[in-house]
């Protein structure tokens, strides 16, 4: 995976992975490739709790009270799991940065990737681009990637919801 200028794809991937944690080693292998990482091994069943203790991390970043908590605690995720920056063509089409050693176990590849993608997208495009769902009984995380940075549903479908939610509490009769 290319990280874009905004991390959009990194960012995607841990909510698409906190949303639905992976169960297994080759789900999770299976997920990160069907989004477009290039996941060259070794893996191993340890890489699964890791991944879990990342996506745990990211979630209280996505969690944090304001902009300084969330700084603060995607401060910790990245000293924990990047390196300095590094050119690299590892998979021969084109010229990109890590911000990892080579060679790392899937876990410890994803808590660099996250971690480096989430501070791209919320630098890049606002610091209160990532959130969970505006719907009470839903705790579904996004990150808000539209043009406006208004995004507050995880979907149509709950937006649609709390739209005939709040509709049928302002007209009692139509109810």
């Amino acid at each position: 995976m290319h990280l874009n200028p905004y991390g959009e794809d990194a960012v995607n991937l841990a909510a698409e992975l906190a949303n639905e944690r992976p169960r297994s080693v080759e789900e999770l292998v299976d997920r990160c490739r069907a989004a477009g990482l290039v996941v060259e091994g070794p893996f191993t069943d340890d890489d699964l709790p890791h991944v879990h203790a990342v996506l745990d991390a990211w979630e209280a970043v996505v969690d944090a009270a304001d902009e300084r908590e969330r700084a603060a605690r995607l401060n910790l995720m990245l000293a924990a799991g990047t390196a300095h920056p590094r050119l690299t063509d590892h998979t021969g089409d084109g010229w990109h940065l890590h911000y990892r050693e080579d060679d790392l176990p899937l876990g410890a590849l994803l808590f660099s990737l996250i971690g480096v993608g989430t501070a791209l997208h919320l630098v890049g495009r606002g610091m209160h681009r990532l959130g969970r769902c505006a719907v009470a009984e839903c705790d579904t995380v996004f990150a808000d990637t539209t043009r406006t940075g208004r995004r507050r549903y995880c979907s149509q479908r709950c937006a649609n919801r709390d739209a005939v939610r709040r509709h049928r509490a302002s007209h009692p009769s139509a109810a």
